[in-house]
């Protein structure tokens, strides 16, 4: 039985690397960039007009100025116009070109427009007020957007401006999802007293979404046949497959010996920490990845929170999330030399995020998990935990 941090090494040490492709701007929304974006032009790209009003040079309200002679309207997308003099003003729309010869907007607010001439009310009109000017944010030619960047909502607005109407992408993995068990049944179904209804597929989905996708949910009962006839052509068609149950030392656990069948090498099958221990990952020759997991909801869900995710996230070239960290809210015992990870809530109080215990009653509490929000990491070796101490947080929701 390994460690926490031998298992996420071997992890790692295992990343596929999966080739690009190219998609349309609509079908970029939470996918990993593989190529560095850059500015087709100044940010913005021209001295834009930041409020509706008119627009003067200052040197004539430095002047004394207070009356201009309105020379017309210049609605936003209009090309810019010129000042005839530094008696005159033209008003201004927010969004639009500034005027040339004009470097100053006075707002509405502070202007009096009648018979022609615009008369200026405020006493206090400071240069380059109200006026974005050229190239402020960004010069043409800076990089916008990093290879490895996620993109979202943010991120394909600044695709969008630069023109980038196709953009290059890490392709997203065909994963699969299969439980064991003979005593699940579909979501639809009406369990008898002794079974229950399949979950663990629809949250390992959940939780991947949206930056990845499952393309095959499936059930198998604990029988070798047929758990052979499900998994070996799954192992050949998929890029990740992710197993929940029949990895235990159970007479009818069979997903070691079939994943061995199919040629898979195991890396490892426990990790010393609860929930989780029985937690197997494997490759085969192919290079397809396997994680399998224990069968208990909470189980399962952990080890995609603490590993599936994060190993998928580094496969497919983005950074790692940085790392979250909170503070224990109330003292904690826990006797076996297992890494703990317990469910907690979090809140921010006096400038800290402070985590609360949620343990509930052990890794079948599927409803515990809508009471948390994450997973705070507790390290072996020791038995207690104040209150106070700061531990490394997985959140999932």
């Amino acid at each position: 039985m390994i460690t926490v941090q031998e298992a996420e090494a071997i992890l790692f040490a295992h990343l596929l690397q999966w080739t690009e492709e190219e998609v349309a701007l609509e079908e970029a929304q939470d996918r990993c960039l593989r190529e560095a974006v850059y500015a087709d032009r100044d940010f913005p790209p021209f001295a834009r007009v930041s409020m509706d009003g008119i627009a003067i040079a200052f040197a004539a309200w430095e002047a004394g100025r207070r009356t201009f002679t309105v020379l017309g309207q210049v609605p936003a997308g209009a090309p810019p116009p010129s000042l005839r003099g530094l008696d005159t003003c033209w008003e201004v729309a927010t969004g639009g070109v500034l005027p040339q010869g004009a470097d100053t907007v006075v707002p509405y607010e502070q202007v009096r427009c009648a018979d022609g001439e615009a008369v200026v009310l405020s006493q206090e009109v400071r240069l380059g007020q109200n006026v974005h000017p050229q190239g402020k944010d960004r010069r043409a030619g800076d990089v916008l957007l990093e290879v490895g960047t996620w993109l979202g909502p943010a991120q394909i607005a600044l695709l969008a401006t630069v023109g980038k109407h196709r953009v290059r992408v890490i392709r997203r993995p065909k994963i699969a999802v299969v439980a064991t068990g003979d005593e699940l049944v579909a979501v639809e179904e009406a369990p008898k007293p002794w079974q229950i209804r399949l979950s663990n597929p629809w949250a390992i989905a959940a939780l991947l979404a949206p930056r990845f996708s499952v393309a095959e949910r499936r059930h198998c009962p604990d029988d070798l046949s047929a758990l052979r006839s499900t998994l070996l052509p799954l192992l050949c068609e998929n890029e990740v497959v992710i197993l929940t149950g029949g990895i235990s030392a159970g007479k009818r656990d069979y997903v070691p010996q079939v994943l061995r069948e199919g040629g898979a090498e195991i890396f490892f099958d426990k990790v010393a920490q609860r929930p989780g221990k029985p937690f197997l990952f494997a490759q085969t020759p192919s290079g397809t990845a396997i994680f399998a997991l224990p069968g208990n909801p909470v189980s399962a869900f952990m080890c995609v929170v603490r590993y599936v995710l994060p190993w998928l996230q580094r496969a497919v070239g983005a950074p790692s999330s940085p790392p979250q960290w909170a503070l224990l809210s109330e003292p904690l015992e826990f006797k076996p030399n297992l890494t703990w990870f317990v469910p907690v809530s979090t809140t921010h109080r006096d400038g800290a995020l402070w985590a609360h215990p949620r343990p509930g009653n052990g890794s079948g509490d599927l409803a515990n998990l809508h009471e948390a929000t994450a997973f705070l990491e507790m390290p072996r070796e020791r038995d207690c935990f104040a209150a106070g101490e700061v531990f490394r947080l997985w959140p999932y929701s």
